[in-house]
This record gives structure tokens, sequence and C-alpha cells, in this order.
């Protein structure tokens, strides 16, 4: 008899990717039946994941009983919550804590969440404005302390940030700047696509990724890397800029200015994933992971 996974975000790039890729692979996809969980099941996102068999239900993350609705007859869950909704450290702790508790109480065998570092904790306090990777990092303690059988899945930084953070000139060059030096390591993934391949490795080896994280990012690119990749790609003349603090957030708004300053000096020192080596992740990736080369060329992006 197959086992029931909760799927949150369903219809979002983590969500839509773990339902693809456990659709997709001969094991996973008659070991479970998935239910998927977003806020609009009429559209058209949402009717197509009907149409391949997803059960699919609404439920409000800052209302608990909605969410113990939701998980109720799930075997394991997929967690990921959304910050950027509210911007509000608060109401992302809070969603996490009612799936958390909810979980515990209907006896959830493996609860997958998306997480992050604690940027505080990591850097003894120095960068400490970064509260889309804290309120996660403290979701995964709660979960930890009150004891659901989990796993921890740590996206890294998404390729298609760079669909924005690319500057396209009059003469057709890209260019880009961050207020971070030639060695810093970006921990580039294709979200909407390699987040599946992650995490169906996690289901695979749930025993041996109980209160572990795995890192879900394709490679370390530094800015040169990421610059010539976005050169080979396209055929464009390319250039990257290192700026200054003070210039970097004169291009944000100020509601998030010193968030994602912090977030990339983070990068810088002493790492997304604080030097962590990616090898253990990878190697329980059965599909092959999408480069940042191959990224730009299916994109079209640029």
């Amino acid at each position: 008899m197959s086992k029931l996974i909760t799927v949150f975000g369903a219809t979002g790039n983590q969500g839509g990717s773990v339902i693809k890729h456990i659709l997709a692979d001969s094991t996973l996809s008659k070991t479970f039946k998935i239910r998927g969980i977003t806020r609009d099941i009429s559209k058209p996102a949402a009717q197509a994941l009907a149409k391949q068999g997803v059960e699919l239900k609404t439920a409000d993350l800052s209302d608990k009983s909605s969410v113990t609705e939701a998980l109720n007859g799930s075997d394991t869950v997929f967690l990921v919550t959304n910050y950027w909704e509210s911007a509000k450290y608060d109401v992302e702790f809070s969603q996490g804590k009612n799936v958390a508790d909810a979980a515990k109480e209907l006896g959830i065998q493996h609860l997958i969440f998306s997480t992050l570092l604690h940027v505080g904790k990591v850097t003894n306090g120095r960068l400490s404005h970064v509260p889309h990777f804290e309120a996660k990092a403290d979701i995964e303690e709660y979960i930890k302390k009150i004891g659901i059988p989990a796993s921890f899945y740590l996206p890294g930084y998404f390729m298609s940030n760079f669909t924005q953070s690319v500057q396209k000139g009059q003469d057709g060059s890209l260019s880009f700047a961050f207020p971070v030096g030639k060695d810093a390591k970006f921990p580039l993934i294709d979200i909407a696509e390699d987040t599946g391949k992650f995490v169906n490795g996690i289901l695979k080896n749930r025993d041996a990724t109980l209160n572990k994280h795995v890192l879900g990012a394709e490679d370390y690119y530094t800015p040169e890397q990421i610059r010539s990749g976005l050169e080979a790609a396209t055929g464009k003349r390319t250039h990257y800029a290192q700026i200054t603090a003070k210039q970097y957030k004169g291009f944000l708004p100020a509601f998030i200015a010193e968030e994602m300053l912090e977030n990339h000096l983070f990068i810088e020192e002493p790492g997304y994933y604080a030097g962590a080596d990616l090898k253990d992740s990878h190697d329980m990736v059965e599909e092959k992971l999408v480069s940042w080369e191959e990224y730009i060329r299916k994109s079209g992006a640029f």
C-alpha cells in the first residue's frame, strides 16, 4: 500500500520540483501517493498536477487546525515556508511551528524541511540582519527540539536570481555587480529543476539523512566563473564588478537593502554553507544536476 507524502508549495519552485521528480521516479512513484498543498487549487498549474494524480488541498499555514487537516493521513511531509510573503520573521517562524506541531501530534514519520543556516549564530553576531535565513534556521531547531524524525534540505543560491541581477548594456554586453571579492563562492542551483533530485535522494536515504543537512547546490562558483559561464553560453561580452556596500545598498529598496547586503557578505565569509563540502549531498543524487552554463542556455534569459 502506498504511503502519502504531503508537499507544501506544490505549484512553486521547490514543491513543484519535488512532485515532478517523485512522479518521474519508477520506485518513488509506486511508494508514495502525493498530496499537494497550494493556495489556489483552481489555477492551471494546480489543475495540471491533478491530471497527474496529485491530490490537491489548500491550507493556511497561519492556522494550525488548517495545517493539521492538510497533514492528516500523511507518512511524509515536504515543507517549504515563504518568508517573502509577509517579510516578517515572526510570521514565517509561526507558520513553520504550526506545521511542526501538527506533524508531531499526527505522528509524521519523516519531515523534510527546506532550511538555511542561522547567519547571526554562524558569524557570532557580525551579520545580524538576515531574517529570511534565520527564521528557517530557528524552525529547524524547533523541529529538532520536539523530536520529529526530520531531514533538512538547504537550497543554494538560485541561478534564477541572475535574471534580475545581470544588466544588459546598449551594446549587448552583460554585466553584474556584487559587494564581494573574486574568491567568494556562490553555491548555485537550478531551484525549479534540481530541488526534486535532492529530495528524491533524501526519500531514498531516510535513515542516513535524519537530523542531517543535505546541501542543494550543483557546485560552487566564483564571480569570475559565473561571468565566464555567462559569456560562454551567450557569446556576449560580460563584466563583473565588485562594488562597495554603500553602492550595493543604493540599488535596492530600503526595506531589504541591509538584508541583501549581509546575505552576500555571508557568502564571502564564512560562506553560504560555512565552507561545507558538497560531496556527501551529491553522492545521494541519482540524476545529473544542471550546471550554470546549461541553465543559461536553456533559460534563454540572456
